[in-house]
């Protein structure tokens, strides 16, 4: 969807602005392409694509071959051999508004990409990029003669279109600053208003697919464009061209919408989406071959987690990793491997904790806030939780004992912030409650605030993770040993996303994304720059992200807001710095901080992340990262699975 709000466009771009930076890419130093990515020769067509697009070459409905590849498409590398096409990859969703699978599964073709690791950005729609010595200008060079897939060539206006007619265009929400230049007809630049060398890693995410728009056929329904355009929003029942080109730009939904993807929608229902190959797609294999192998993905919409899982149980999901791949199903799925013809592979995650728990430090309540923004409230409040009883029994005994801090097989691992106040001892813990003004109880036992009254306090978690409902709701008995009186709400994901943004909240826990690559875009819990999920300080992020016109400063007179400001003026000079081993002493100086902070609590580290695959589906890698950033699985080339029979 093009029409972004304000909030959320402004959380976007500061807590995944940072993609260049992490690829090491100095100067003007050029990405070159990889042995893996060297152009292929042009193939005459003979046994080099689909039986399907085969016989539509021959009923004349469709180019030959050559016209449909560019002259040096991108070769793909099988994971283990070259395939055979044909098939129907089936897969399911949560739902029409669960599409982020789609994404991630099958529409992750941005202009540079993540490699398997999740550790350099390489080359994809585009070839290669330059970037200036400051990190204000990125020249990217795009691979000649690509096409959409309704036989449009693709060239640098259609980024100049998407980047400033779509992204930063007012009318769509958009506030993105960065302003796109075609330089001629296969290389555009990016100029930015400011340093960010943080930028490819951005790029390389899933975000980066918001710069690949068909300019051909979104602009005539741009106003800009098209003086007609709110008429024919009308004729469609919509009230202006803003809604028009929203509607027109959902990629799954909409079958008529362009793409680079290997496959593109042939249809879209309440009840599925089901996509078909893309006859343009610009990648072959090692031998030439057009990709992709399977011919139709059939993504089913299910209400339920739990009807996911009898699914996958019941061999009806090809592939999968993710909703059902949790530590308490994979006995069952393990049980039924045999009878469902399916493997696990490994997807460990990049998620650096099963819970965070923050207390909010800029809630409204005046005296809540001189609690929370006590440090020993937060550190006895950590020693009070009996971790391992937690992960033995909501983790199925997986993980260790873990502060919101990056993985340990991370480059960025930091064993204090990882280790600090994770020993489970209620008399330390009570002494430090004690010492942050928690002295004095009522009747009932429970501690009273510097008001003299009970001080209770509601932390929000998404109803739909019944995981993280059970790990908080061990955490608030214990709380409750140490006189602390802690209430959960379970509550809707869309509702606590709002209230959380809007400051509307006491206490706050979720998942602990950032413990690898994905720290550098996205390191919500070590400083609070993401104002939908930094949930200990939102509004400080707000203040942030807009230069200090919305939101609230942080307050320099106190500990955390004096840290917070620190922590900024390092993350801005992250973002200013071309060498890699620079950036990285600059973000050991913002993890310091974090650990002397102690912004929030942490529950454990996640392990044993896993995915399924069908006996039947080759070229899944026996390993990939889980991760939001990475785009879990789009890295491993998809397009590059086979069936067989």
């Amino acid at each position: 969807m093009v029409s972004l709000s304000r909030s959320t466009r402004r959380a976007f771009l500061v807590s995944t602005g940072t993609l260049l930076a992490a690829s090491g890419v100095t100067g003007c130093q050029m990405l070159d392409t990889r042995p893996s990515d060297r152009p292929a020769q042009r193939t005459d067509g003979a046994s080099k694509e689909a039986p399907v697009l085969a016989k539509r070459v021959k009923k004349g409905t469709l180019p030959h071959l050559r016209e449909r590849l560019p002259g040096s498409p991108l070769v793909v590398r099988t994971t283990e051999r070259p395939g055979v096409y044909g098939g129907t990859w089936n897969s399911a969703i949560l739902g029409p508004d669960d599409q982020t699978w789609l994404d991630r599964t099958v529409g992750y073709q941005p202009l540079v990409r993540w490699d398997l690791e999740f550790t350099k950005v390489v080359p994809n729609v585009a070839e290669g990029f330059e970037v200036n010595s400051d990190a204000t200008a990125y020249v990217f060079h795009l691979r000649r003669g690509l096409r959409w897939s309704d036989g449009e060539p693709f060239t640098a206006d259609d980024i100049v279109f998407a980047q400033n007619d779509l992204l930063a265009n007012e009318e769509l929400g958009g506030t993105d600053p960065i302003r796109a230049e075609r330089i001629d007809e296969h290389t555009v630049r990016l100029v930015l208003p400011k340093s960010n060398a943080l930028l490819i890693k951005e790029l390389a995410s899933s975000f980066g697919m918001r710069l690949i728009k068909p300019r051909h056929y979104l602009s005539t329904f741009h106003l800009k464009y098209n003086p007609e355009a709110n008429s024919l929003a009308a004729e469609e029942g919509l009230e202006d061209w803003v809604a028009l080109i929203g509607e027109k730009d959902e990629g799954w939904e909409n079958p008529e919408l362009p793409t680079l993807n290997p496959w593109v929608t042939a249809e879209s229902t309440q009840d599925r989406i089901v996509l078909e190959r893309n006859p343009y797609f610009w990648k072959v294999d090692q031998d030439g071959r057009q990709l992709p192998y399977i011919d139709r993905a059939v993504f089913t919409m299910i209400n339920s987690a739990e009807a996911m899982l009898l699914k996958a149980l019941h061999g009806d999901i090809d592939m999968q990793v993710r909703t059902f791949n949790t530590p308490s199903n994979k006995p069952v799925l393990a049980r039924e491997r045999e009878s469902g013809d399916y493997r696990f592979f490994d997807a460990p995650s990049t998620w650096m904790n099963t819970l965070m728990v923050a207390f909010n430090l800029t809630v409204e309540d005046p005296i809540k806030r001189q609690v929370f923004n006590n440090r020993d409230f937060r550190i006895g409040m950590s020693h009070a939780i009996d971790r391992q009883d937690i992960i033995n029994a909501v983790y199925q005994r997986q993980g260790k004992p873990w502060q919101g801090a990056p993985r340990p097989e991370s480059s960025l691992y930091h064993e204090q912030l990882a280790a600090q106040y994770t020993e489970y001892d209620p008399e330390l813990a009570a002494r430090h409650l004690d010492r942050a003004g928690l002295n004095r109880r009522d009747g009932a036992g429970f501690r009273l605030g510097p008001d003299g009254q009970r001080l209770t306090a509601t932390i929000l978690v998404k109803a739909e993770e019944p995981q993280m409902v059970s790990a908080l709701n061990f955490a608030k008995d214990y709380w409750s040993e140490v006189g602390v009186d802690i209430k959960v709400g379970s509550v809707d994901g869309g509702l606590k996303f709002t209230r959380v943004i809007s400051n509307q909240h006491e206490g706050s826990a979720d998942s602990g994304d950032g413990g690898a690559e994905d720290a550098w875009l996205d390191p919500r819990w070590y400083l609070p720059v993401n104002e939908s999920a930094s949930a200990f300080a939102t509004p400080w992020a707000t203040w942030y992200l807009n230069g200090g016109n919305d939101g609230m400063e942080p307050d320099a007179s106190t500990p955390a807001g004096t840290a917070a400001k620190q922590q900024f003026a390092l993350y801005d000079q992250i973002k200013r710095t071309p060498d890699e081993s620079a950036r990285r002493a600059l973000m050991k100086r913002i993890l310091d901080i974090a650990a002397e902070t102690f912004w929030a609590i942490g529950i454990s580290l996640p392990v044993g992340g896993y995915g399924i695959v069908k006996n039947n589906v080759h070229n899944v890698p026996d390993s990939m990262p889980d991760s939001f950033i990475y785009p879990t699985p789009g890295p491993t080339n998809p397009e590059q699975y086979f069936m067989t029979s």
